[in-house]
């Protein structure tokens, strides 16, 4: 049987030089490749937040009540002003900003009197702080916070100030969360470190299950408030009482209120079935006295506690990539539209 030629040393070692030849040729040529399109993602990115870059104004940020009507909200814009709480004419939105300096993860106004949600990075873990800002934004109390901060509200004569933190699992949507809400007097500094020291009445009788969940407040004034209860997979409004401790359920399936300012009607998110899990929600309002709910015109799912702009006009943010401010009429009609790019937990001060 006649054997196969053998090839010799040296040609084996030109082969597998030549094959080495090849490979790292191949790979220059795919990281030329992914640099090419790395690099044009990075300009794409950069051109689309630089496009229509909010400017920045002159002045400083106020939450005093009185002088033209403004909006207070967190600047999302890439830059050295990220995060900070800014501050435009309510009648230009998406004009000039003006920069406090005051950063904050969640923020909220009424009356003279804020509530900053902050975060802080240490050496090696994250701390969370609730701050209460008099009408110049400087400190007047801190608070630590026991989680993640997620929502924020203020009462209407800024005596009182609520948030919710995650404490376990960071999403509404996900089957097992953890959250805990408080209520802070602002005048006195009494605080309630938990809605779970509520006692609940549901159809009359008591109501705390082990796995109850509070979170969203919205004032209706110092002694009153509307907010989700959740539990066995079900969420309540519950209209509260402060000085009592107490609450009880009104209806299913609403979750995050928001108040009107003249107290006749509740924004708020709701389950619609059919929806993607992790974003299962639809923007309705309740009438408060006739208790029919309605659809607005906003059908993109969306995991916010909105503003109220006016007795009319909705404010909220969606999950996408600029978490801009969009407004939309309360009862239903026209469309939404965006109101201010890069912005997030927006306050009306008047």
């Amino acid at each position: 049987m006649t054997k196969a030629p053998r090839t010799a040393p040296a040609a084996d070692a030109m082969t597998n030089r030549n094959k080495l030849l090849v490979l790292l040729a191949s790979v220059l040529v795919l990281a030329s490749v992914a640099g090419v399109v790395g690099w044009s993602y990075q300009a794409d990115r950069k051109d689309h937040v630089q496009a229509g870059k909010p400017a920045a104004g002159a002045g400083t940020v106020s939450l005093a009540p009185g002088g033209p009507p403004r909006i207070v909200f967190r600047s999302l814009e890439y830059g050295p002003h990220r995060d900070e709480l800014s501050s435009v004419p309510a009648d230009a939105p998406d004009g000039p900003r003006t920069y406090s300096g005051v950063k904050c993860m969640r923020f909220y106004a009424a009356a003279g009197t804020g509530i900053c949600l902050q975060s802080e990075m240490g050496a090696y873990s994250e701390t969370y702080t609730a701050l209460v800002l008099d009408s110049s934004l400087q400190e007047t109390r801190r608070i630590p916070l026991a989680g993640i901060p997620n929502r924020a509200r203020v009462s209407p004569s800024g005596h009182m100030a609520a948030w919710t933190v995650f404490v376990g699992g960071d999403g509404y949507a996900q089957k097992t969360f953890s959250t805990r809400t408080s209520i802070l007097d602002t005048r006195t500094g009494a605080l309630q470190p938990s809605l779970e020291e509520y006692a609940v009445t549901k159809d009359g009788k008591p109501f705390h299950p082990a796995d109850a969940n509070f979170w969203g407040v919205t004032f209706i004034d110092d002694e009153h408030f509307y907010a989700t209860l959740g539990s066995g997979g079900k969420t309540y409004l519950i209209h509260g009482d402060v000085t009592t401790k107490t609450a009880t359920t009104l209806r299913t399936n609403l979750e995050c209120p928001s108040l009107s300012p003249d107290g006749t009607k509740i924004a708020f998110k709701k389950r619609v079935p059919g929806l993607p899990e992790n974003l299962p929600w639809r923007l309705y309002v309740l009438d408060l006295k006739t208790m029919q709910e309605h659809p607005v015109a906003e059908t993109r799912s969306l995991d916010d506690q909105v503003a109220w702009s006016d007795d009319n006009n909705l404010v909220y943010s969606l999950p996408d990539y600029d978490a801009h401010l969009y407004t939309v009429p309360a009862d239903g009609s026209g469309a939404p539209r965006v109101l201010a790019r890069e912005a997030l937990s927006p306050a009306w001060v008047r």
